[in-house]
Formats: C-alpha cells, structure tokens, sequence
C-alpha cells in the first residue's frame, strides 16, 4: 500500500488584517505600548492543518510607531535597534506544536540585531473564513515575552532617585490573518 501525500499549502499574511505590538515597562510603574506598522510572513502547511506549520515572519524596523516621535526615532538609532544597520527583525519557526484545542506553540528562531536566539511563543488559532472576495483566510493570536537585553538592546538609565527607566521583559502581542495562497 502507498501513502497518499498531502498537498502543501502556502499562506500570505494579510497587513490590512494583521498587527505587531509589544509593551514593555516605564519606570517600572507603568508601560509603554508601541507597534511595527511594515511587516510580512508567510506560512507553509499540510493541507488546510496547521500542525508542523513552517512560518517565517519579518518586520521593518523603522516601522515602529509608540505614538511619541521623539521616542520613536531614539528607538530606531543606535542605541536601540540600529535600524541603518539592521533593518528587519526575522523570524523562522522550527516547531509548530498543537497543544489542546486551538491552542498551538510557536518555537523558532528570532534574530534582532545580529543576535539569533531560540524562543516560545503562544499562538491560539481563532478560526478561518472566506472573505467576500472568495479568499480563504486563517487568524492566530500570538503571545509571548522575550528579554529585549539578550537581543543587544541594552540601553538604560536610572532616574535621580533610583528608578529604572526601561524594563528588561518585552510581551509581544501579534495578531495575523493569513490567506490561503492559489
């Protein structure tokens, strides 16, 4: 008996229906929402399962909006991610496990400056669709945190009277619609 193969799927994230946010903590009392507007990915599946899912992910870094322009353009110098440099932050999955339900976790290899570093992520699978235009569309919510110092973005300052102005954790909040490619 032969096995019968599954057709790959190929999978474009749609912007328009997508977004890139992260929070970190300012002066450890309250937090900072910022987002990247300029991003793209794709993923590649067995049939219309997403189990073992390859996905690749890449965002322009000097897309980063956290409503504040000053900040915004320290964010992107040198002294953060040094987007003349290093212009995309890039991630590659190697793992894409069903947990329970429409749970799923995310493991790939994120790459930040010139650091790649393996990490987890939540990823919760919120349905698919056909769009009015006959598109077969697919959503995730993607949760997780990362260490922003072990990436190379280690700048800090401590105020007068002794607070750290920026925190060490970054929680990452990407939501994605993908559509099935022809």
């Amino acid at each position: 008996m032969s096995e019968t193969a599954t057709a790959t799927t190929s999978w474009a994230i749609d912007p328009t229906h997508s977004e890139v946010q992260f929070k970190i903590k300012h002066l450890v009392i309250s937090t900072v929402t910022g987002s990247f507007k300029k991003f793209q990915g794709s993923m590649q599946s067995e049939g219309d399962t997403f189990e073992n899912a390859q996905v690749e992910f890449s965002l322009d870094v000097d897309s980063v909006d956290t409503n504040q322009e000053q900040r915004d353009a320290h964010l992107v110098g040198e002294e953060f991610f040094d987007a003349a440099r290093f212009p995309h932050i890039k991630f590659a999955s190697t793992s894409f496990e069903k947990v329970d339900g429409d749970a799923y976790k995310l493991t790939g290899n994120l790459t930040m400056k010139d650091v790649t570093k393996p990490v987890t992520l939540e990823a919760e699978f919120g349905g698919s669709a056909v769009d009015f235009y006959g598109n077969h569309k697919a959503g995730f919510e993607v949760t997780g945190k990362i260490n922003r110092k072990e990436f190379g973005l280690t700048w800090g300052a401590i105020t007068e009277a002794g607070s750290i102005v920026l925190g060490d954790d970054v929680k990452l909040f990407i939501n994605v619609q993908f559509t099935k490619q022809a």
